[in-house]
């Protein structure tokens, strides 16, 4: 399909993987200024972005001294753990060969290249452009590597199918009024209804989806409602330490969730979470993370309330059938560098209804 929409930077993928993997620091091989939002933002999660600033001259005569130069700058001033080169579309252009610019460089850092560019349509490219070379150094299994690409996949057909890329065009919107969501929302708590609070979040994205399930327990801790998240202990480093942060904090809070699947696996627990509700049988379900994920046969007769982080999801969940939408504006620059659940917008909603 040949979208007319912003689509997610395969470059950008490669340095969030890259953060995941348990590098402390990247290098951007192109402009100052590419993934610069991005590059920012990750900073303040722990990995720090240096870039090698290429410039007109290095266009036309490549940049292989200056990443040697920006390797053995980082290695003695920041004493990394390890170290990811990112490639850029300058660098792919030129035809740059980062592998043997950190071989020539002499760094004793532990560093692996990723080589990928922003030309790509799926930003997955850019994951498993950093995925590879991590597993041919051995900083993750084979086995991962395969369960990597799987997930990906799936995530991939989902967004395809039912999510923001299913069209070349989707229309931003803010959804509902989360005050008029939250208020149906406990209307239907207060009529003594069956209901779901079901998580399936993206990665770091679930320290604010999780508040949701929190805001709703806190609203009806004796309420005929049942709690399931994505928080199994499977994934990349980073990912698995955020499952667990989060599921601690919803035990504190005294829930305890039928765990579904690692926060990594959102792409491929549709069916899953469906059959659940298929056997449930709620009669109000609050879906949260990436709702769509769920294919609408099994929601058919239930008062769906969607929570999503994208306003170009907002019209794909209608058209699925989804009574109530609410969007959880500037989530995930609000949950990097945390390490426990964040105060959502429609969680501070509904407590203010309560």
């Amino acid at each position: 399909m040949q979208y007319i929409q912003p689509r997610p930077s395969s470059i950008v993928a490669a340095l969030y993987t890259a953060r995941d993997l348990g590098c402390d620091l990247a290098i951007l091989h192109g402009p100052s200024g590419c993934s610069f939002k991005h590059a920012r933002l990750l900073e303040e999660d722990g990995l720090r972005v240096l870039t090698t600033s290429l410039a007109d001259n290095e266009f036309i005569f490549g940049g292989h001294e200056a990443l040697e130069h920006v390797l053995q700058y980082a290695e003695k001033t920041f004493t990394p753990t390890r170290i990811a080169v990112v490639g850029t579309c300058v660098s792919m252009i030129i035809g740059e060969d980062m592998e043997a610019a950190i071989r020539d460089s002499g760094i004793t850092t532990p560093a692996i290249a990723m080589d990928i560019h922003a030309g790509f349509r799926e930003n997955i490219d850019g994951v498993i452009a950093a995925l590879r070379p991590a597993a041919d150094i051995g900083w993750i299994s084979e086995e991962e590597l395969v369960r990597q690409e799987r997930v990906l996949a799936g995530a991939n057909a989902v967004e395809r199918a039912r999510g923001a890329a299913c069209k070349p065009y989707i229309q931003p919107s803010r959804g509902d009024l989360k005050h008029v969501a939250a208020q149906a929302l406990l209307a239907c708590i207060r009529a003594g209804q069956k209901g779901m609070v079901i998580m399936n979040a993206k990665k770091e994205t679930a320290y604010m989806f999780a508040d949701i399930l929190v805001a709703v327990h806190e609203a009806a801790p004796d309420a005929d409602i049942g709690y399931y998240a994505n928080l199994s202990d499977l994934g990349l480093a980073k990912v698995r330490r955020d499952a667990a942060n989060i599921l601690d904090g919803l035990k504190t809070q005294g829930i305890k969730p039928v765990i579904v699947g690692a926060l990594d696996e959102y792409g491929v627990l549709g069916d899953v979470f469906g059959e659940i509700i298929q056997k449930e049988k709620p009669d109000f379900a609050v879906i949260v993370g990436v709702p769509h994920a769920i294919p609408p046969e099994y929601t058919a007769g239930v008062e769906v309330f969607s929570v999503t982080n994208g306003p170009r999801q907002v019209e794909p969940l209608r058209e699925l059938g989804h009574q109530h939408v609410v969007v959880e504006v500037d989530l995930h620059p609000k949950t990097l560098g945390v390490q426990k659940i964040v105060a959502s917008e429609f969680g501070e909603t509904i407590r203010s209804l309560v």
